[in-house]
Parts: C-alpha cells; sequence; structure tokens
C-alpha cells in the first residue's frame, strides 16, 4: 500500500473511496484485491498505524472531543439536550477507531426490513448473515455455531466475566426477570443481558476497520492511502458522470484533482456523506439555492431521515471500588420490551463501570470517582432529523439537528422514561445491595414521568449512531438518494457506503454493521452492478 499526503505523484485511479472509515475501509480493501485495479482512499485524518490512544481500545473515551474528533455541535433542540455533541472521527478507521468497540450482528428481522418496508431489494437476513460470517473471526466460531466465522479479518472475542459489579448487574438482571442471554447466537435477543462480544484483538488492539482491513495489506501495490487530504467537491463531466473529487491538504491549503476512470464510493458518514453531496450539487433545490451551490440533482432525500440512538443515563456511587483495568468500561448489554409483542426490544441499556457526568454535572448534579452508571437507550427511536449545508464553504460545520424526542406519538421519550425506570428495578435488586450507593442521578427525589422527562431532556447524550440521511431504497422513490446497489440516483459513476445508507438505523451498536455495507459495496462493483 503507497502512503502518500504530500506531493500527490499519482493522481489518477480506477475507483477513488473517500472516507477511510468502517465502511471505507472495507470497501477499499476488498476492490483491491484484484491487482488490476488501481484504488485509492481518502482520508481527512492521520493514519492511526502509529497511535497507542486509538489503538488501545481501553483508552477510547480519550478521544472524545479530541484532535481526532470533528466534535459536530447540534442544533437548537426543541425537546433535547441542545449541549449535546456529535462525536465524528478523523482519523483512519473513522469510528470504528474512535467509539467503543461493541459488536453486534444485527437482528434479521432490522434487516428484512430493509428489504421488505423500504424497497432496498436485496438487502435482508440471508445477505446480511453471510456477510458478517466473510468479515469476522469470532471467538465462538465452530461446530456449535456454524454461522460464525473463522477466516474474516475482524475478530471478535467475547469480554471477560472480570467485573464483579458487572456479574452482579447480570445476576439482578435475572432477579429483575431479564435472563442472561448469548450475543450474536443468530437469533434476535429480545429480553436479555450478557457481557457484550467486542471487535478487539488479544493483545487489547481494537479491531477497527483500519487494524483489520487496512493494516495488514500495507505492502498491496495498488491500494494508494492518502492521508490528511478533504474532500471538498466531486467533480461531474457533462453526461453527470462522477470523474473525481477534489481534495486539500489543510484548511487553507492547495486544491488537487484526483480522477477516477471508473467509481467514486463515499464513505465520509452520516453527517459528511450528506454534505460532501450537497456541496456538489446533489441535494433539495431549494436548500442549495439558498447557500449559492450550483445544482445538478434535485434530491430531497439527501440530509433527511436522519436517526439516532438517544441515551440517557443513571449513575450510582459504589459501595465497594470499581475495577481499574477493563477492555473497553462499557461491557455488557441489557435488551428489554417496554411494551408487549414487539420482534425486536425496544429498550437496551449499556452497563459502565466509569462515572459518566458529561452532560450532568454543569446541571449540578453530584459526581464520583468510584461508581457506575446504566445507560437506557431508545433502539428504534421514531423522532427524524436533518443534516444541512451551513454555508457553501466546505470547511464549515454542517447544521446537524437530529430533533431528538420530537417523534409525534412521544414514544421515544416514553421509552426513555421506562428505561430509567427498568434501571432503578434492575439494580435496587437484592444482587445489587453490596454495590448500589446512592444514586447521583437523576436522584431519588425524582419520580414522576413528568420529573424523568425533564431530567431527560437536560441531559441525555447519544450513543454516537446516527445514520440513514442518505438512504437506499426502491428506484422509483425520490426520497432515497440511492437505488438498492447503492449508486446514487440521477448520476452515474457515484456510489454511497456507509452508515447513512441505512433505510433505518439497526436495533443495536452499528459498527459491525456498518463494516457489512462496506463488504456489500464492494460486492456490488466486483460482481457489476
Amino acid at each position: 500500500m503507497t502512503e502518500q499526503n504530500s506531493g500527490l505523484p499519482a493522481t489518477e485511479f480506477d475507483y477513488i473511496v473517500i472516507g477511510g472509515g468502517s465502511a471505507g475501509a472495507a470497501v477499499a480493501a476488498r476492490l483491491s484485491e484484484d491487482p488490476a485495479l488501481q484504488v485509492a482512499l481518502v482520508e481527512a485524518g492521520p493514519d492511526d498505524g502509529d497511535l497507542p490512544e486509538v489503538l488501545r481500545l481501553d483508552r477510547w473515551m480519550e478521544l472524545l472531543e479530541s484532535g481526532y474528533d470533528w466534535d459536530y455541535p447540534i442544533e437548537e433542540q426543541e425537546n433535547g439536550n441542545s449541549f449535546m455533541r456529535h462525536s465524528r472521527a478523523k482519523v483512519l478507521g473513522g469510528c470504528s477507531s474512535h467509539n467503543s468497540c461493541i459488536a453486534f450482528w444485527a437482528p434479521a428481522e432490522d434487516l428484512d426490513a430493509w428489504e421488505k418496508d423500504h424497497g432496498a431489494h436485496g438487502w435482508n437476513a440471508e445477505t446480511g448473515f453471510r456477510l458478517y460470517k466473510q468479515l469476522e473471526t469470532n471467538e465462538n466460531a465452530g461446530p456449535d455455531a456454524p454461522h460464525h466465522g473463522d477466516a474474516g479479518p475482524v475478530h471478535l472475542m467475547n469480554v471477560p466475566p472480570a467485573d464483579p459489579c458487572g456479574v452482579a448487574v447480570l445476576d439482578a438482571c435475572e432477579q429483575a426477570g431479564i435472563p442472561r442471554a448469548q450475543f450474536n447466537n443468530g437469533s434476535t435477543t429480545r429480553t436479555g443481558a450478557s457481557f457484550f462480544q467486542i471487535n478487539r484483538q488479544a493483545d487489547g488492539t481494537r479491531a477497527s476497520s483500519s487494524v483489520s482491513y487496512l493494516h495488514p495489506i500495507r505492502d498491496r501495490e495498488n491500494l494508494t492511502l492518502l492521508t490528511g487530504l478533504r474532500a471538498r467537491r466531486l467533480r461531474f463531466d457533462a453526461d453527470k458522470a462522477c470523474t473525481g473529487v477534489d481534495v486539500v491538504d489543510s484548511s487553507f491549503g492547495r486544491t488537487h484533482e484526483l480522477t477516477a476512470r471508473r467509481e467514486v464510493i463515499v464513505s465520509a458518514g452520516a453527517i459528511d456523506s450528506p454534505k460532501l453531496l450537497m456541496l456538489s450539487g446533489i441535494g433539495p433545490a431549494e436548500h442549495l439555492a439558498e447557500h449559492g451551490v450550483e445544482l445538478l440533482v434535485h434530491s430531497p432525500g439527501v440530509g433527511s431521515n436522519l436517526q439516532d440512538h438517544p441515551e440517557g443515563v443513571i449513575q450510582w456511587e459504589a459501595k465497594k471500588p470499581m475495577v481499574t483495568e477493563s477492555t473497553q468500561w462499557w461491557e455488557i448489554g441489557i435488551f428489554a420490551n417496554t411494551v408487549e409483542g414487539l420482534d425486536r426490544p425496544d429498550l437496551m441499556m449499556h452497563y459502565g463501570s466509569v462515572p459518566f457526568d458529561m452532560h450532568t454535572l454543569r446541571h449540578g448534579y453530584p459526581t464520583t470517582d468510584n461508581g457506575f452508571c446504566l445507560t437506557p437507550n431508545v433502539t428504534r427511536a421514531k423522532s427524524r432529523g436533518t443534516v444541512r449545508l451551513r454555508s457553501r464553504d466546505y470547511r464549515d460545520k454542517p447544521r446537524v439537528d437530529p430533533r431528538y424526542f420530537t417523534d409525534e406519538g412521544g414514544h421515544d421519550m416514553r421509552v426513555m422514561i421506562a428505561g430509567i425506570r427498568k434501571a432503578r428495578d434492575i439494580v435496587s435488586r437484592p444482587a445489587m445491595a453490596e454495590w448500589a450507593g446512592v444514586e447521583l442521578y437523576p436522584g431519588v427525589e425524582v419520580q414522576s414521568d413528568e420529573q424523568i422527562a425533564d431530567y431527560i431532556k437536560r441531559t441525555h447524550n447519544t450513543v454516537y449512531h446516527p445514520a440513514g440521511s442518505v438512504r437506499m431504497g426502491a428506484p422509483e422513490d425520490e426520497m432515497s438518494p440511492l437505488d438498492p446497489q447503492l449508486r446514487v440516483k440521477g448520476v452515474s459513476g457515484l456510489r454511497v457506503a456507509d452508515a447513512s445508507v441505512m433505510p433505518a438505523l439497526v436495533t443495536v451498536n452499528p459498527n459491525i454493521t456498518t463494516m457489512m455495507i462496506g463488504e456489500r459495496c464492494a460486492e456490488l462493483i466486483r460482481d457489476g452492478f
């Protein structure tokens, strides 16, 4: 793999992948398996190869709001926490190098719904499960779990039950009617709790997309890694064929033209992919006109349908010393239903063995250096937001408006309130008696639905899972900018492959699914679609 971050002696390639994140790294690695192709991978951030704070999974929380974070603010929220930031990675591997590494196969019902409910023909559980198996080397692979892969680039391991408070949480879940479960067992966990599977190597290195897909092929001559280059605009010919991309090497640097002989694949994520399309003239015509961007294709769905997993937090002082070592400090998942009859859980919690006061301290809630928390989140939130341009200047951060808790029926807030109550129920069980001290926030005096909702609106966070803003769908669906082959409608030679293409955000943590999308994109290109 040729690495270039200055001079750019090569500027013409068969394929250009813009964004070296969870999907982009997979696309570039798979396409470059054909030695006859010249592939370029363009990444705005640095290479992660010699960055221990990135490579060591147990250091991931250091990266939030750091120099490796685009740190996007959100617009003023009608019902949510306007102080919240959307952490987006500025480093090779994208958010797989930046967030925790919780590794979930999406429920079959999620993937089948992409095809059945949203017109994304060919995207279903059969396809998805085949590609999960292809991409993973899973600790559980073997005769008893034939659905798992044992030869893929991404290493998945079981978190060992080394946290005694965490074990007590699982015991308490059982006492509260939530049984122990095995995740990624080929079926959907509707009610259950367990230590996670995570994408991590045995020595503690995160199995990010860069570590998994790119590091092993650094000697591949037909793959050129271009770090420190930021895409500012896609280029098109008179027939609306994408011919390449303009990139810059700094905020006030020279523009370089990169040419793609075959295709450009945009993998910049659910915030920056719609931004780049809009800067390039593909988006809602009226919005582009407001900012003086020349219209290429009126595509009203670009930047719409933004989805996320909103997350609350409830924290306790611990009566006994908490662990001082961990795989990633967030090691347990808890699934539950807040109403009967669901085919997928509407509530998930993460258990954290660290203080989590990033949105509570400023409101005066007490904190601690020795505590644990549960973070209920809405797995299938109904609120929908937008990504819009702030201006025609590529350097300006986009306007990100998740519109948290604005769904018409109040589903999202109802689930979150139920989540706080369910967390209290779990921690009130006998198994937690030796661990649970004072409830620090929201505090035992916060009991009514109205009080809990007020607390959530002021202090909620995100699980950092934006998705859906350049969704794929049926060819005739005007609000789906992509067809089921991930091709941008109205132009040729251009695809998108990242979490933005999801018609509906998956129920679980989506990182492995985003890698799967990258695998599928490369497969579609290879097979001539």
